[in-house]
């Protein structure tokens, strides 16, 4: 089997790079930086899936409020608002979704949306990365 035409140029910038040991999370002591996705995680539509008629989850919240009052830098992160329809329509979820938070007692420091916030999330259907959590694991 042949080498991949960019394995050289890998080869290469390994030997002349000086690497670092990574920490798989913040060391004790730094802030630690919680993204928490909202719908279908500490909220659940039992009819239409629509965003004002989302229940809040109080398990699940109390969960989230914990890593907070443990110190963790929460940041509730929905793709609300980020559809091509949602984004065709105008339609930014950000205050509406601040004060859904905020009424249903969740403790965090930041909020990104679709739209709108410091961590813009792009709309997707699966995640793949070795942090990952299921709420039901906290």
């Amino acid at each position: 089997m042949s080498e991949h035409p960019e394995a050289a140029m890998y080869n290469e910038l390994a030997k002349s790079t000086e690497f670092h040991e990574a920490n798989r999370l913040a060391p004790e002591g730094e802030r630690r930086v919680a993204l928490i996705d909202i719908d279908e995680t500490i909220c659940f539509y039992s009819g239409k899936r629509r965003y004002d008629l989302a229940e809040p989850d109080s398990d699940n919240i109390v969960k989230i409020n914990k890593l907070y009052d443990d110190g963790w830098h929460i940041v509730y992160w929905t793709a609300r608002g980020g559809s091509k329809k949602s984004k065709e329509s105008g339609k930014c979820y950000y205050d509406f979704t601040w004060s859904q938070l905020e009424s249903w007692g969740c403790k965090f420091h930041d909020l990104s949306t679709g739209t709108k916030g410091t961590h813009i999330k792009p709309p997707y259907d699966l995640i793949v990365d070795d942090k990952a959590k299921r709420i039901e694991e906290l």
